[in-house]
């Protein structure tokens, strides 16, 4: 008689629940202790970065000056259709909407933003406020009777149609006009008068001295940074020390000094007249040429130290073995070496390019009329127009530049790699 035999799986060791329960127990703490520590920061970007970014990009879009004061006005032309003429309503809101206003300063803001659709609409909305009350218990005709007979501009159809225009809370008309675009009264998109096209010539003009501002940062940059690769570490740390010395040095500093070099009777130009290289002192300053060359002073650390970075971690052994399968030093340098480089390159590249496309103070101080960048502009309407909305709207373009240029980069680099 044959007994069959029964198996039984191994029960588990008695600790193995609570061993893994206890690891769970211990990467929960590692992940909380990591989210501790990283929360400061987190807050710290949220408050001095995202807050302030996603303010700037709602005001670019916000038109609250003319719909908080307008209300009524906005609500009776919503259906007029911007070609006939207003309704007395219209008339009657607007009256009301301006005697509702707390101060002048209301009635101020609301003449300003309005002046910037057409001029004539500051004096128009400021001589109207003055002259209230038209009168008590008047009709929407009696009332556009009054307004006419106190300004016969009431009866011009561009005044009303800019107030329908900017009775909305939400307009596209800071970022179309910071492209050289605008909405037509009665609708549709197109681009401003010839002679009133001008940010984008700013925008281009931009660009254009971040660009030589970065190339002459390259080709100054990169022989530094790999005359620095060459050296032992405590040369090369000495040396770094006089790269980074505008690091702590005041910009506005800086750019006095380059005001007293490059000044008619500055150093550079009695050194050059000194060694008869010129007869007659050059231009170098309130020009271009005094932009970019302080400009590149300024921002050439921030070119070198991704170089120098990259560079150091090249091994000089690829361009010896090179030459030793008979390439000349030069061909080895460029078809070995150099391509290696081209991260620290993009980096320090884009680095400069970005730093430079919001420069202020520097063209500011060192360029004449035809070197102001684009933020000079930005804080001109901050600052003298009170006119945030187009502030940030620039700022924004500015902003939207940035980030394209970071994806083109990281795409770049992404391809590289793959390819390596």
């Amino acid at each position: 008689m044959t007994v069959a035999a029964t198996t039984t799986a191994p029960a588990p060791a008695a600790g193995s629940n609570a061993l893994t329960r206890a690891l769970a127990r211990s990467e929960r703490r590692r992940r909380m202790t990591a989210i501790a520590l990283t929360l400061p920061l987190l807050l710290f970007l949220l408050v001095t970065l995202l807050v302030p970014i996603g303010a700037l990009l709602v005001r670019a879009i916000e038109n609250p000056e003319v719909a908080d004061a307008l209300p009524r006005t906005g609500q009776a032309l919503s259906g007029w259709d911007r070609h006939s003429t207003p309704p007395s309503a219209a008339y009657a809101a607007l009256v009301d909407d301006l005697g509702h206003l707390s101060d002048g300063s209301d009635a101020g803001a609301v003449a300003r933003r309005l002046n910037t659709e057409l001029p004539g609409s500051r004096s128009l909305i400021m001589g109207t406020y003055r002259a209230l009350p038209l009168g008590d218990k008047l009709s929407p005709d009696a009332v556009k009777d009054r307004m006419l007979a106190l300004d016969p501009r009431w009866g011009e159809l561009p005044y009303w149609q800019a107030i329908a225009k900017s009775a909305s809370r939400w307009t596209p008309d800071y970022l179309l006009t910071s492209v050289d675009l605008h909405r037509k009264p009665e609708g549709g998109i197109e681009r401003v008068a010839p002679d009133q096209r001008v940010f984008f010539s700013i925008l281009l003009r931009t660009f254009e001295i971040s660009a030589v501002v970065t190339l002459w940062c390259l080709a100054l940059g990169y022989p530094l940074a790999y005359w620095l690769s060459t050296l032992t570490a405590r040369q090369a740390n000495v040396l770094m020390i006089l790269v980074l010395v505008p690091f702590w040095t005041s910009i506005l500093v800086r750019v006095a000094a380059w005001i007293v070099l490059l000044q008619r009777e500055g150093l550079v130009n009695s050194a050059l007249m000194g060694i008869g290289a010129i007869h007659e002192p050059l231009a170098l300053l309130f020009n271009r040429t005094g932009v970019i060359i302080a400009m590149v002073h300024i921002l050439l650390p921030f070119m070198i130290l991704p170089l120098y970075s990259v560079m150091k971690s090249v091994p000089g052994t690829y361009q010896r073995a090179a030459v030793s399968l008979g390439s000349s030093p030069l061909a080895a340098f460029f078809r070995v070496y150099v391509p290696q480089t081209w991260p620290g390159v993009g980096a320090g590249g884009l680095l400069v390019f970005i730093l430079s496309i919001g420069y202020y103070v520097t063209p500011a101080l060192l360029g004449g009329a035809d070197d102001q960048m684009l933020s000079y502009y930005i804080a001109q309407y901050t600052n003298v127009d009170i006119n945030w909305g187009m502030a940030c709207a620039l700022g924004a373009i500015l902003l939207a530049a940035t980030l394209v240029l970071y994806g083109l980069y990281r795409r770049v680099v992404k391809s590289e790699l793959s390819l390596g």
